[in-house]
């Protein structure tokens, strides 16, 4: 079997819900898609739910070769980008790439993508991640409930802005997750938003109410002095790791303790993560796999032996996707079905294709003003709870709860 050919296609969409963090506070809907198709002369196609406008730079290293050799395929991919770097749209077209090989190769197995990877069996642990710092109170109750009524037991929140208003957020996401445990497993991310000092300043107060299991990106991605400080300086966990892409910026983070788990997404590629999770591994880390459409990455998680937990957001993005994966008791649960486990409705993507934003969009958040420096507080209407935290704040319990 040979590679042939590919079709790569961007499309735009709204999700079912915005999402927001302390950078982009007033929340998204927006975003852009991406579809890679890899074909082979033997009729296979593999997929990949994402794609990049340097795919075609790199396609000529992969035409005509057997993509079952796809580790290879992606070594020869990594060393032709060396000079420039594994970076932004190369790194993405690598990554794209990667998965759509790997789709291939199990699809060639004729068996799913978590079974090519070693795995036992094709479910991972997961936890809940609102990305939810544009939404009202009521909508975080409700979207940590349904997750929890789904049996999970883990739960992140934005934060970073106000003390006192995330106090009371995390609050609200405690009691919601409470519904399937009485020990939920909290996490907080403030987004590179702090300094090293501001995060140690404003963990340990956020822990003199809750047992954060982790806080998340409390410092800049490579700062791995100021992470480790933060690490020494808190009781929970520090993550991060998900906005950088090889493992050469992974290589510092673990090496000089800045990380205590290591998180990764589908930027990296198939190939790129298991060997990031292998480097964690060595040194007794555990590893979180970010968010992504359909889930499809708890394919890895599923068969390395120090993954955690991975994120599941569910803000209604799936618009040309087919799959059957599901959340039961907590976990994700694969399908049997080969390869990824993702079909596409190329009708659905060929009306929604687009090159650009339909409209101006927030998304990917810029970093917002002051971070590092100062906490810049939200401005009334900037956020739901921006102009009445306070009047909220001050009710009893009971009322609050009755409330939503």
């Amino acid at each position: 079997m040979k590679v042939t050919g590919f079709r790569s296609v961007s499309y735009f969409f709204d999700m079912a819900r915005p999402l927001g963090d302390v950078n982009g506070p007033s929340g998204e809907t927006g975003s852009m898609g991406g579809v890679l198709f890899i074909d082979t002369d033997e009729g296979v196609t593999g997929v990949a739910p994402t794609t990049s406008g340097s795919v075609e730079k790199l396609f000529h290293l992969i035409e005509g070769e057997d993509p079952r050799g796809v580790v290879g395929l992606w070594k020869r991919m990594l060393d032709f980008v060396f000079k420039a770097g594994n970076e932004g749209a190369d790194n993405a077209a690598l990554g794209a790439i990667d998965i759509a090989l790997w789709d291939l190769k199990a699809k060639i197995a004729d068996e799913p993508l978590w079974q090519t990877l070693g795995g036992r069996e094709g479910r991972c642990k997961a936890y809940a991640s609102g990305i939810d710092y544009c939404l009202a109170d009521d909508d975080i109750f409700k979207f940590y409930s349904r997750m929890a009524e789904q049996g999970v037991d883990g739960g992140k929140l934005k934060v970073g802005m106000d003390l006192n208003a995330d106090i009371r957020r995390i609050s609200i996401m405690d009691e919601a997750l409470r519904k399937t445990t009485k020990r939920p497993h909290l996490a907080i991310d403030s987004n590179e938003y702090w300094s090293p000092k501001q995060a140690v300043q404003q963990i340990t107060k956020v822990e003199e109410k809750f047992d954060l299991t982790w806080a998340e990106e409390p410092a800049r991605r490579w700062d791995y002095d100021g992470l480790k400080l933060v690490s020494r300086g808190i009781r929970a966990a520090v993550s991060s790791g998900e906005n950088v892409n090889d493992i050469s910026d992974f290589y510092p983070l673990i090496a000089n303790e800045a990380v205590d788990i290591v998180q990764f997404g589908q930027a990296c590629g198939i190939t790129g993560a298991r060997q990031v999770a292998n480097l964690a591994y060595a040194f007794e880390l555990p590893f979180s796999l970010m968010n992504c459409q359909a889930n499809f990455m708890a394919h890895l998680g599923a068969a390395l032996p120090n993954h955690m937990a991975i994120e599941v957001v569910d803000p209604g993005r799936e618009h040309v996707i087919k799959f059957k994966h599901h959340i039961e008791e907590g976990w994700v649960v694969l399908s049997d079905d080969p390869g990824l486990g993702i079909e596409i409705d190329e009708k659905k993507l060929a009306k929604m294709k687009a090159d650009r934003p339909l409209r101006p969009i927030n998304m990917p958040f810029p970093r917002r003003e002051g971070a590092g420096l100062v906490t810049v507080p939200p401005q009334p209407g900037e956020v739901p709870w921006a102009s009445e935290w306070d009047r909220f704040a001050k009710k009893p319990a009971a009322i609050r709860r009755s409330s939503r």
